[in-house]
This record gives structure tokens, sequence and C-alpha cells, in this order.
């Protein structure tokens, strides 16, 4: 056998036919994985806040916390509800490990660290299941509680935006055609929502919003 004989040995990141390998090399951007980072650390500052604000109001019954502002922005008349308390704990508990697990994700992500797409999956399963409760407690404050929890709102902001971009890395890494197009439409539905969302709060505490006018 001749030297041009020789075979040419197999290009690692394409001898294997299973579509998983296909973005391998691909990573999220420095923006997006900042913004990851950031969603996460906005994300555990309010859970961590409105937790530490809790336990004073456990410890004195007249403790005012620093988020009830006036009669509709209120955390007080929020946190003293069965809604903050789902599952027989304050709700922010789980937004500290959520968020915690968000912040590490966007620094593995900002430093290059390559993870597969069922990491990313995870993350968007995650993110969905707390927009599942973010859709509760949005009509829970407005509607039953009405009152409305400045620190929450943090979260009703940040949650859909993490969804969106962890649905977007998903389907980037996933190779599929569909996904990818499917997720270019996240984002003009996140401004929907806001919309909606801003509307609905609006109208229903115009009684007092048009106090202030």
């Amino acid at each position: 056998m001749t030297l041009t004989d020789t075979p040419t040995p197999p290009d690692p990141e394409v001898v294997s036919g299973d579509d998983d390998q296909v973005e391998t090399d691909w990573l999220p951007g420095r923006v997006t994985s900042l913004v990851v980072l950031l969603l996460g650390a906005i994300g555990l500052l309010a859970a961590a806040t409105l937790t530490i604000e809790r336990f004073e109001m456990l410890k004195d019954p007249g403790y005012r916390p620093s988020c009830s502002i006036n009669p509709v922005l209120s955390c007080g008349s929020v946190m003293v509800t069965e809604q903050a308390s789902f599952f027989g704990f304050p709700n922010p508990l789980i937004g500290i490990a959520a968020y915690s697990v968000v912040i590490v994700v966007g620094v593995l992500a900002l430093s290059g660290v390559p993870m597969p797409t069922w990491f990313w999956g995870g993350l968007t399963v995650g993110s969905a299941l707390g927009m599942v409760g973010v859709g509760y407690l949005i009509t829970q404050s407005i509607y039953r509680i009405n009152a409305l929890c400045p620190y929450c709102m943090v979260v009703w902001t940040i949650t859909p935006i993490l969804l969106v971009l962890s649905a977007r890395i998903t389907a980037r890494l996933s190779g599929n055609v569909a996904a990818q197009r499917f997720t270019e439409w996240l984002w003009p539905a996140l401004i929907v929502f806001y919309t909606v969302v801003i509307l609905l709060i609006a109208n229903h505490f115009w009684y007092y919003w048009s106090t202030l006018l």
C-alpha cells in the first residue's frame, strides 16, 4: 500500500450518525450566556429577599416588609396567603434552589463549557414548570388576593425570558429544524404575554391607579 492509499481517519465530530452530534461544536454566545447568568442572579436575589422578609414576619407579626409600598403593591398581603405556601412552605424557597441552578448553568455557559442537549432541555422543562407556577400566581394575585408583590413580579418577568432562551438553545443543539422554527415565535409570544399581564393589572386595579393620576 502506498502513502496515497492510506485511509484518512474519520472526523470525530461526524463519525456518528446520531443527530444529537450535529451541533457538538456549537455553544451559546457570550451575550446569551451572560443574560442567563444575570437572570439567575436576579431571580435568586428576589427569592432570597422574599424568604428573609417572610421570616421577619414570622418573628414579628407587626413587621412591615420593604416591598409593602401601598394597598396594591404589598408583599405583606401576599406572603400570608395560602397561595404563597403552595407546597406547605414558602414558595421563595423553591426559587432559591431553582435560580441557584440557573446561575451555575450561566457560569458554565459563559466559561465555554459544552453542555449536552438534554441538559438544556431539562432547564427548558424546569422553566416551563416555573411558567405554570407564574401563571397561577398571577391570576391568584390579581383576582383572589387583590394585591401585587413587587419581588414576585420580578420573577414573573424573568422566568418567561429564561424559558425562551433555554428553549432556543435546546432547539439549536438538537439540530431539529422544525423546533428551531417554532422557537423563533417565542419572542413575539413573550411580548404578547407581557402585554396581557400589564393590561390585566391595569384594568383590575384601575380604581387605585386612577387616584394617582
